[in-house]
């Protein structure tokens, strides 16, 4: 066999492929070559050939020579999970190419600063071929040996049966084999591939004859790393023993990595991950609105002035999202559970359909109500009060409070898992030539019936019971902001805060100032605080990215991104932030905290404090917040 030398396809260092942090690149499954540590960023083709796979993520290139020669040009550990980023291809699969042509860009610094490592493997994946293979860097080069024969290697002994499959093409002959020593499709729950490995998840481990899967021709190694049992099959090569075992069974089409691990999860883990898979695809809307919300706030509070047409234009960009919450939720779960996500958002639209009098505006009237004797009924047959009050359903034996349910949570997530339940099980019996028309309306009309009759009287009724609950507490000193400060966000969760403002409006208009305001901003801020320890405390990049974006909202007053896309998934978070928002309400509530206004907190919340609070203000919020972060960061594991 012939020794050839090839030219290094990127400027850097280079390394012996041994040094490279990673088994299957280190250990040499993936064939002889060498390494580069530190790359200036561009890949150049190192001969005149052809580009045989390209990957959609641009972060490895298969490359094979005019003589034969095939090459994988890895960038970096772990890449792929960048999904592009950082990578800009200069060329695509099937292009003929010559030496030293550019054929990728990558952002090194961005690599690293994503928590990748940016040493790239350059293989040689037919290094059986060739004798010693060289490859040359400027003044630098290393050479890999060919391996010694084994004078003594026999022939792999194979199952009798085996004999089978040798007439098949080599990608359906691998899968099959793969499928059978592995123990057969029941023992495999999620197949999926990266660049070179196909990935398993199995039920039983003990099943899997791993000696003979490795001695699969066409297989280069196999082991087990997260939990997965991943085996070696090489660029290119991969995807079509994929595409063949799948097809061994076909449920496994779907992947299905997630829901493996959701089989494997305890109660208050399955409600955990349920609830984020509903509310992190909604997060960056709330995110970019609940920015821009808190900074109108803050320029407003320091006096500028607006032309009403464009501060009402800054309400539609604003106030949209959430206002019309119901609707994301609806469709968010919708979408989680299986159902059709368009009869979702019609269904979180009905929640806050105009005609319905708004769930700010009740509860605003709610105090006043309460000053003069009133019942809701009563006030409801009163011009003054047209629209301020719930429109009354006569049942007969009881009487129903319709309302409409802006910027609430928990009513739309239950109706969207009750209408997805609802969707599948009229699906199982309904004719298909009527489906498209008796399926959707059903689903609606029976879930607009129990929205409205009864999770609407139950979540009016919390209201009731929260409102009168924090107005007596919030004069028991010291105690009151304890309990008020520990748990108002998790009165946010259940969606029937806005009867807070009706409270704040009543402290001012009888007291002239609100204490009710100091408390909350150091609830919302602890919830920042154990939020940002998590985002400081992952690993993974995109994950860290996605943390960090929901994390500060918090800290300019909007805590649904950081409660719904963190705190509340992972649990513990939300604990100790409310734990770091009974200490700074306690403290609040010590030292007669109060604002001399409302609707903004923490950052922007300072304005509101100018009249000789504000140190004060910023001392109880930075020990709500260091507390929150604390004791997430000390007692919170990300693996849980």
């Amino acid at each position: 066999m012939k020794n050839i030398r090839i030219s290094s396809p990127l400027n850097g260092t280079l390394i012996p492929l041994n040094e490279v942090d990673d088994p299957v690149f280190g250990g040499g499954a993936m064939g002889r070559g060498a390494a580069v540590k530190n790359p200036e960023g561009k890949v150049y083709s190192p001969f005149d050939g052809e580009i045989t796979v390209f990957f959609p993520t641009h972060h490895a290139i298969g490359l094979k020579s005019n003589d034969g020669i095939e090459l994988l040009i890895h960038v970096g550990m772990d890449t792929v999970k960048l999904n592009g980023e950082c990578f800009k291809p200069k060329a695509e699969a099937g292009d003929k190419v010559k030496r030293g042509q550019l054929l990728l860009e990558f952002d090194p610094k961005g690599i690293t600063k994503a928590g990748y490592q940016t040493t790239t493997p350059v293989v040689v994946t037919n290094h059986q071929d060739f004798g010693d293979i060289t490859f040359e860097l400027n003044n630098q080069s290393i050479t890999s040996k060919a391996p010694a024969e084994d004078a003594n290697a026999g022939p792999v002994e194979k199952d009798e049966d085996d004999a089978q499959y040798d007439n098949l093409p080599d990608d359906e002959r691998v899968a099959k084999l793969i499928m059978k020593y592995v123990g057969g499709p029941d023992n495999v729950r999620t197949a999926e591939h990266c660049a070179t490995r196909l990935r398993l998840i199995v039920n039983d481990k003990s099943k899997i004859q791993e000696k003979k899967i490795e001695n699969i021709d066409g297989v280069k190694g196999q082991f087990f790393a997260a939990q997965q049992y991943q085996i070696i099959c090489g660029t290119g090569f991969v995807d079509k023993v994929t595409e063949q075992f799948i097809k061994l069974k076909p449920s496994l089409a779907g992947g299905g990595g997630k829901e493996a691990a959701y089989a494997e999860m305890s109660l208050v883990q399955k409600i955990s991950r349920t609830l984020g898979d509903v509310f992190v695809p909604i997060i960056p809307v709330l995110v970019a609105t609940g920015l821009f919300m808190g900074l109108r706030g803050a320029m407003l509070s320091l006096g500028s002035e607006w032309d009403p047409t464009f501060l009402l234009m800054t309400q539609v960009l604003t106030d949209t999202a959430f206002a019309f919450l119901p609707a994301l939720v609806c469709w968010s779960t919708m979408n989680k559970f299986g159902g059709t996500a368009v009869i979702g958002i019609v269904l979180g639209l009905m929640l806050v359909f105009p005609a319905l009098p708004n769930a700010y505006v009740v509860g605003g009237a709610a105090q006043e109500l309460a000053e003069k004797g009133l019942t809701w009924v009563e006030a409801y047959a009163l011009p003054e009060y047209a629209g301020k009050t719930p429109i009354p359903l006569d049942l007969g034996f009881v009487t129903i409070p319709l309302v409409g349910y802006q910027g609430s949570v928990l009513p739309a997530l239950v109706l969207g898992i009750f209408a997805a339940k609802l969707q599948h099980w009229l699906k199982t019996f309904i004719p298909d030539m009527i489906d498209l028309i008796v399926t959707p309306f059903l689903t609606l009309t029976v879930s607009m019936i129990f929205g409205f009759l009864v999770v609407g009287p139950i979540m009016h009724g919390l209201e009731s019971i929260v409102f009168g609950a924090v107005q007596s507490f919030l004069n028991i000193p010291i105690l009151g902001g304890l309990i008020i400060g520990g748990l108002q966000q998790v009165i946010v969760v259940f969606g029937v805060h806005h009867v807070f403002s009706a409270l704040e409006i009543y402290l001012l208009s009888t007291q002239g100032s609100d204490p009710f305001n100091a408390i909350i901003t150091c609830a919302t801020i602890a919830q920042g605080g154990a939020a940002l320890a998590v985002s400081l405390k992952t690993k993974d990049p995109k994950k860290r990215a996605l943390y960090i974006s929901s994390t500060v909202p918090a800290f300019l007053g909007i805590t649904e991104p950081a409660i719904f896309g963190i705190n509340l998934r992972l649990l513990k978070p939300l604990i100790f932030g409310c734990v770091g928002g009974a200490v700074g309400g306690a403290l609040s509530s010590f030292m007669e905290l109060a604002g001399t206004g409302m609707g903004i907190t923490v950052i922007p919340g300072m304005l509101l404090y100018m009249n000789g609070q504000i140190l004060k203000y910023i001392l109880v919020n930075l020990i709500a917040c260091a507390v929150g972060f604390a004791l997430t960061y000390m007692f919170f594991k990300h693996d849980e």
